[in-house]
């Protein structure tokens, strides 16, 4: 599922040219943060699915929301709590 997921995401990606030492930019829109730039259009989009890589780990360990993406969602099932009737004791 985290390969569907980052290839899921990597095709949502977009470049542009930048005036920069590395020209070509890279990220992924449905993802705050998630971007890369490098010398070349194949060298750009190698260090964006890293990028995506290491992010996707970090979230998951600290329990941020991922974003859903093609329908895959990679956030960890919440239970419903049910809350069930409390009596109290009285002495």
């Amino acid at each position: 599922m985290l390969t569907a997921y980052i290839k899921a995401a990597m095709r949502r990606a977009t470049y542009k040219i930048i005036e920069d030492a590395y020209p070509i930019f890279g990220e992924i829109p449905d993802i705050s943060g998630v971007w890369a730039n490098a010398k070349t259009l194949d060298a750009c989009r190698e260090e964006l699915e890293e990028v995506l890589e290491g992010w996707l780990l970090l979230s998951i360990q600290k329990g941020h929301e991922i974003p859903i993406i093609d329908r895959i969602n990679l956030n960890p099932k919440r239970r419903r709590s049910r809350q069930v009737g409390k009596s109290l004791a009285v002495n």
